[in-house]
């Protein structure tokens, strides 16, 4: 067996394995210039057998950019970012493009240190979640001269382009859909909103769509960090000591929600007809639950195909203009905790 040498290996190495020159071995490797089917075949073969990776910082200075595309996001423990950088991989996948992740774990001073070292190797695009962010970070982001794709979100001005769901309007449909079934006294579970953005603006479509019926959330719980299912069973039980006649329990996302619904099923509770409640985003785990939460997709993974789909075709043609805007429509699951309007 060959000891391969311990210095890097170089072009000349590839060289010297396939029988070729270096500047043929080079335009096979880059992907350019006229090299016949078998010549191109024999200096990959060669590539791959002695383990050689090209040095595309090198080939980057000349082009002052990197064949990577940076994405941030607030967080890799919840259920739903996974699901977008499956979509985010799979449109990615021909490109020549690779993805790099940073987690800010919703702190706007993570997020500036993330985007500040991310930009310092010259991605050829970002994608951020959110459409806030700090001063610093907005300016970095709008003069990196790369293109930028916030997703998630479109209640609000993008700094360029945009992918992702109103989430008022997400709020607002939900509050119809449990009007619309007879329920009148409606608590409020979630995350504390100051930092999550969009839980906020769900939550204030949810409660102008109450007022225009005359209603407003008969009481509210929050939680920070721990166990989601556990704080969800917890936070249940808590409100409803509080205020024992909710008739319907909304809670900012699935995973809070389906352990309320663990909490109410082990008390006997008869869902939904004396009490109902629904979820977000539509986490396919939660299908094996004794009842199916009601929920709304989100669109996650539609959300990282389409803003990758945008970065690569600008990665493509350089000329194409920027400012695309994206809304996906979430689409409301009734499950087995919310009552149909059709009964």
């Amino acid at each position: 067996m060959t000891i391969p040498p311990r210095r890097p290996l170089t072009l000349r190495d590839v060289s010297e394995a396939s029988g070729v020159s270096e500047m043929t071995a080079s335009r096979v490797l880059r992907g350019k210039g006229d090299v016949s089917e078998a010549t191109r075949i024999r200096v990959l073969e060669a590539a791959r057998a002695i383990g050689y990776v090209p040095n595309k910082i090198a080939g980057a200075l000349a082009s002052n950019r990197v064949n990577l595309v940076a994405v941030v996001i607030p967080s890799l423990g919840n259920m739903v970012f996974p699901e977008v950088l499956s979509g985010i991989s799979a449109a990615l996948e021909d490109t020549g493009l690779q993805p790099v992740v940073g987690v800010t774990d919703y702190l706007p001073d993570k997020e500036e240190k993330v985007l500040f070292e991310m930009l310092s190797w010259r991605p050829s695009g970002v994608i951020v979640a959110g459409l806030e962010h700090s001063e610093a970070s907005r300016v970095m982001l709008a003069r990196a001269g790369i293109p930028v794709v916030e997703i998630m979100d479109t209640d609000g001005e993008a700094i360029d382009a945009c992918v992702g769901i109103s989430h008022r309007r997400a709020g607002r449909e939900m509050a119809e859909a449990i009007l619309a079934a007879g329920y009148r006294r409606i608590g409020f579970l979630g995350t504390k909103m100051p930092l999550d953005h969009r839980a906020r603006k769900r939550f204030e479509g949810f409660t102008r769509t109450l007022a225009k019926a005359g209603l407003e959330i008969a009481d509210r719980e929050f939680y920070s960090g721990g166990s989601a299912l556990l704080k969800g069973r917890e936070m249940t039980e808590a409100i409803l000591a509080r205020s024992p006649d909710l008739d319907f329990l909304y809670y900012s996302n699935d995973m809070i929600g389906a352990g309320g619904l663990m909490h109410l099923l082990s008390r006997g509770a008869r869902i939904p007809d004396q009490i109902g409640l629904a979820g977000f985003n539509g986490v396919e785990l939660l299908e094996g639950l004794p009842l199916r939460l009601a929920t709304m997709d989100a669109c996650r993974r539609e959300i990282g195909e389409k803003a990758a789909g945008i970065i690569a075709a600008r990665h493509a043609d350089p000329e194409m203009e920027g400012g695309q805007r994206i809304e996906l429509g979430p689409t409301l699951q009734y499950g087995d905790t919310l009552r149909h309007p059709r009964g």
